[in-house]
């Protein structure tokens, strides 16, 4: 395992059941015992429907605005906003600006499973 990386050289996927969203894992749950790193991009017009998941979520938003609900809570995120999301509270993410919007997002290891509603 490294412990210093470049994101260049991390290989991006597409998340299923999304609009143009895809991710990047940059610490796994096999390389860390309690928190796995990732970076995920959604493209102008994306989104991502609303889900659940079974683990909490921390996230820092490195680039563009989204409308992001959180329960009932329908909220505007942009560059430094900092989101917190418990375990199975529902939660979705549009893109609204002309590029992309990029968080990391840090969860527990173990079992995580999202649930789209």
């Amino acid at each position: 395992n490294m412990s210093v990386k470049h994101i260049q050289n991390i290989p991006t996927e597409p998340v299923p059941n999304t609009t143009g969203v895809t991710k990047a894992v940059l610490i796994s749950a096999e390389e860390a015992p309690n928190f796995a790193m990732r970076k995920f991009s959604i493209a102008p017009g994306g989104s991502m429907p609303l889900h659940t998941n079974k683990v909490e979520h921390e996230q820092y938003i490195l680039r563009g605005k989204a409308r992001v609900q959180l329960g009932e809570e329908v909220l505007e995120v942009t560059v430094g906003n900092i989101v917190f999301i418990p375990a199975y509270l529902p939660h979705c993410y549009t893109n609204i600006a002309d590029e992309p919007f990029e968080f990391l997002c840090l969860i527990p290891t173990g079992e995580d499973v999202t649930t789209f509603l």
